[in-house]
């Protein structure tokens, strides 16, 4: 379904990114690896569109993606959580939740009962305030907010960072569902190898904006040693 090929970002002088490919089919989970600073958020926002890149394509369920804007993706089933959550502190749950209805038909204008039965959590917060969760409980509305529009292609930043143990195996099993159900492509963004060996159906690591290392997940068993080098400061 996503199929990036070549690509190459320029943050002002410095390039971010430098022939960048990877694909994520339905059904599989793609994890990007690397340190801080490597370009794994680039490389989300470039296929997000938040970031337009400098070379290279961006193909999405067969048609080049081009310079078309954020909105636009999100209408076409693209669906971003980004680092560090970005919900609104002020807004109920009930209210975080809806504002995932800005891509969708008016009669599509819904909160999925899935949503609920993956973070129970939430469904006994509505009336709270986004700002007052926890860390946790706020990465878990993120998720839940992109879950709103349907996406056919979920984008997750780093959705382990700062969070409590117990919540990223809540995370982890979500995001096993949603790959089970076989009607998204899933690309995750993780700094920990562990978390990531458990859900990758396939893989890039990225080196000062280079991928260093790709494949699928026996390729990941064979090269752990090289993979894991990649993550260590």
């Amino acid at each position: 379904m996503l199929q990036v090929q070549s690509v190459n970002l320029h943050s002002g002088a410095a390039q971010a990114l430098k022939s960048v490919s990877l694909k994520a089919e339905v059904g599989k989970v793609t994890c990007i690896l690397g340190r801080n600073g490597v370009g794994k958020t680039s490389l989300l926002r470039a296929i997000a569109g938040v970031q337009p890149i400098s070379a290279g394509t961006i193909d999405w369920e067969g048609a080049p993606l081009g310079r078309t804007p954020p909105y636009d993706r999100a209408r076409r089933g693209i669906a971003m959580v980004p680092q560090g959550r970005e919900i609104f502190p002020l807004l109920s749950v009930k209210e975080n939740l809806e504002t995932g209805y800005a891509p969708l038909a008016r009669r599509d204008r819904t909160v999925p009962d899935t949503i609920f039965e993956l973070f129970p959590v939430l469904k006994s917060m509505l009336g709270r305030r986004g700002g007052d969760l926890s860390g946790g409980q706020q990465q878990q509305l993120a998720i839940g907010r992109a879950l709103v529009t349907r996406p056919r292609l979920l984008l997750l930043d780093e959705p382990t960072e700062g969070i409590q143990p117990s919540i990223i195996k809540d995370i982890g099993r979500a995001i096993e569902w949603l790959r089970d159900q076989g009607t998204m492509a899933i690309v995750l963004v993780e700094q920990y190898f562990d978390f990531a060996r458990d859900l990758a159906d396939d893989f890039v690591v990225l080196d000062r904006g280079e991928v260093v290392v790709a494949g699928d997940r026996a390729v990941m068993a064979r090269d752990e040693d090289e993979v894991r080098r990649h993550l260590t400061v």
